[in-house]
C-alpha cells in the first residue's frame, strides 16, 4: 500500500474529475459504499473457488464481536448488495458509478499495490442487449476523453449458467487430455477453477490454449441474439 502525495495527487483529481464529468453525461449516479463489508458477500457473489476468494481476499475475525470481515477486493458485490438493502429498484432501473480503494493480497509487481483503485460502473434493473452496449461505449467515451491511444476493444457474451456449465464440461476434458503439458498451476485448476488456466503467461501452454473450446460456441439461440443485438 502506498501513499499519493503531491504534485501525483493532482494527477488524480484531474482523472477523478474527468470521470465525474462524463458518468454525469450519461446520467450515472455516486454510490459509496463500505470499504469492510461482510466475508460471505464476497464468497457468495464471487465463488469460493476463484482466485479473489481463495488467496487474495483480506479476511479478519472483528475482536469485538466475532464477526467474519473482508476488505473489499472488488465494488460489484458491495453495490448490489445496497441496491437490495434499500430497495433502490421500487420506481425503477439505476445507473450508478463507483471510485475508490480496493484490497487484494496478490504479490506485488511494479505498479501493482495491495491498495488499488477502481472506477465502475453498473446499471441494474435493465432489460436488453442495449444497456450492455450502453456501458462499452461509457468505457470507450472514459478512454477518449483520457487521450488514450492504441486501446483495443473486444466484445465477448459469458452466455446463460447452463451453457456455462456445457462450455466447462468441454474445456476440462479437453485439458484432461493434455494434462502432461500443463504446469503445476494449471493441474491445480483444473478441476476446481478451468477457465483461469486460459489466462496463462506460459509460453509452453498457449498452443494448448489457443485450441481449447471456445464459450461462444455453447451459446443458445437467446444468448446469440442477445449477443447480435450487443
Amino acid at each position: 500500500m502506498n501513499d499519493i502525495l503531491p504534485p501525483d495527487s493532482a494527477r488524480w483529481e484531474w482523472l477523478e474529475s474527468k470521470v465525474r464529468s462524463l458518468m454525469e453525461r450519461y446520467a450515472y449516479r455516486n454510490i459509496r459504499t463500505p470499504i469492510v463489508e461482510p466475508t460471505s458477500l464476497f464468497v457468495r457473489g464471487l465463488g469460493e473457488v476463484t482466485d479473489i476468494v481463495e488467496k487474495e481476499m483480506y479476511s479478519f475475525e472483528d475482536r469485538l464481536n466475532g464477526e467474519q470481515l473482508t476488505l473489499r477486493p472488488e465494488a460489484t458485490a458491495g453495490v448490489v448488495r445496497a441496491v437490495a438493502e434499500h430497495s433502490m429498484l421500487y420506481d425503477g432501473g439505476k445507473r450508478l458509478y463507483y471510485m475508490g480503494p480496493m484490497f487484494r493480497h496478490e504479490r506485488p509487481q511494479r505498479g501493482r499495490y495491495r491498495q488499488f483503485h477502481q472506477i465502475g460502473a453498473e446499471a441494474l434493473g435493465f432489460p436488453g442487449g442495449e444497456l450492455d452496449a450502453e456501458l462499452i461505449l461509457l468505457a470507450n467515451a472514459l478512454w477518449k476523453e483520457l487521450g488514450l491511444h492504441n486501446v483495443r476493444l473486444e466484445i465477448n457474451s459469458l452466455g446463460q449458467p447452463d451453457e456455462r456449465k456445457a462450455h466447462r464440461a468441454a474445456l476440462i476434458a479437453y485439458l484432461e487430455r493434455h494434462v502432461d503439458a500443463l504446469d503445476e498451476e494449471a493441474r491445480r485448476r483444473l478441476h476446481s477453477n478451468p477457465l483461469r488456466i486460459l489466462d496463462t503467461k506460459n509460453p509452453a501452454m498457449q498452443q494448448i490454449v489457443e485450441a481449447a473450446p471456445r464459450l461462444i460456441d455453447f451459446l443458445g439461440e437467446a444468448s446469440l441474439q442477445h449477443f447480435n443485438v450487443v
